[in-house]
């Protein structure tokens, strides 16, 4: 889970410095890539490729948005819905968050090595595909 401390200002003109949750788990990931023809890092792949910027500002937005929750405050939970998504998609947080993703690779890259589960890493060590798919991710910044 990477918790990621974002300033803005809000639309009443006040300066805010909030803590905003991003975590995408297993089974998240695992449907993603399996969602896609081929994967989603071959998607990515061919959007790189053929240099389809809307294309990847896309799949970078969902990847922010399908990352994006509240944690319960029992810490059972990792709430996410389409309602919180797009209420984050609304603030200026998320809009600074986004230009900073997309006009710093290495803010990118921490922010994809943040969102993957820590565990996954030592499964990607026994599974040659897991492995290239999150090394893909990482690479690419999304």
């Amino acid at each position: 889970m990477l918790c990621k401390e974002i300033e803005y200002v809000d639309y009443f003109d006040q300066p805010r410095k909030e803590k905003f949750y991003f975590n995408l788990n297993e089974s998240e990931l695992t449907e993603m890539e399996l969602s896609e023809t081929g994967g989603i890092s071959n998607l990515m792949m061919k959007v790189i490729e053929t240099r389809d910027t809307p294309g990847l500002i896309k799949i970078f937005k969902d990847l922010i948005l399908k990352a994006y929750g509240e944690r319960s405050a029992d810490g059972k939970r990792f709430i996410k819905s389409p309602e919180l998504s797009t209420a984050f998609s609304q603030t200026e947080a998320y809009n600074k968050l986004f230009m900073e993703l997309s006009t710093d690779d290495k803010a990118a890259a921490d922010f994809i090595n943040g969102i993957i589960p820590k565990d996954l890493a030592n499964k990607a060590a026994s599974d040659p595909k897991l492995a290239a798919s999150i090394q893909e991710l990482k690479s690419q910044g999304v």
